[in-house]
């Protein structure tokens, strides 16, 4: 019988989740569901990480973040402290910006130098399916967008890659970065300026 192959079970068990929403998964979980963990890590983990990395310029920071990110998140889950009911990705992306902002309180950017014994969040959900070809066209994407970024005033920069990348409102924006949401979309107004004198000038095509 199909049913009891556990490889099978599983992938029916991860299709389920797949069309749950975040505050069922979370409640899932919340009941020792791992797999419901893992379907929320999943589908939230592109833009997740693509906002640290753009927000640290540090392909080895960005994964450390990313990994005490799920850290905290899980710890908040488990413990009953999750009162964000239908904002899952604002939230986690606050706590990854807390995270960026504290790191570089703490040091200087450095690149941070991971044992090839250590395992990883990536490498245990399996997050490298995608072909050569597809890794290198998103990596030469990423790299012409960081670029345009990098040359940015910081505040505009931190704007865009929240509003874009992490999904948030400019009012969440604004209260992550503690300015008023006027400020804030004055910065995202001059960003998106300056982003296209800078694809005009550099001849940059996305």
């Amino acid at each position: 019988m199909l049913c009891h192959m556990p490889g099978t079970k599983r992938v029916g068990v991860m299709k389920a989740n797949s069309i749950k929403t975040d505050n069922e998964l979370i409640h899932l979980f919340r009941e020792g569901n791992l797999d419901a963990l893992e379907t929320l890590v999943l589908r939230h983990k592109d833009k997740l990480y693509t906002s640290i990395l753009f927000l640290v310029k540090d392909k080895y920071l960005a994964e450390d973040i990313f990994q005490d990110v799920f850290i905290r998140i899980i710890d908040t889950l488990r413990s009953g402290r999750y009162t964000e009911e239908g904002k899952f990705l604002p939230w986690a992306m606050r706590i990854a910006h807390n995270l960026c902002v504290d790191h570089f309180r703490r040091v200087k950017r450095n690149p941070i130098i991971r044992n090839s014994e250590d395992k990883d969040i990536f490498e245990v959900l399996n997050f490298s399916e995608e072909s050569a070809e597809d890794r290198l066209m998103k990596r030469q994407s990423y790299d012409r967008v960081r670029d345009m970024l990098d040359r940015l005033p910081e505040d505009q920069r931190e704007v865009i890659i929240l509003r874009h990348y992490a999904d948030m409102s400019f009012k969440e924006i604004a209260a992550t970065t503690n300015c008023s949401i006027n400020t804030a979309l004055g910065r995202m107004r001059y960003g998106l300026i300056n982003l296209r004198k800078l694809m005009t000038q550099k001849q940059i095509a996305l």
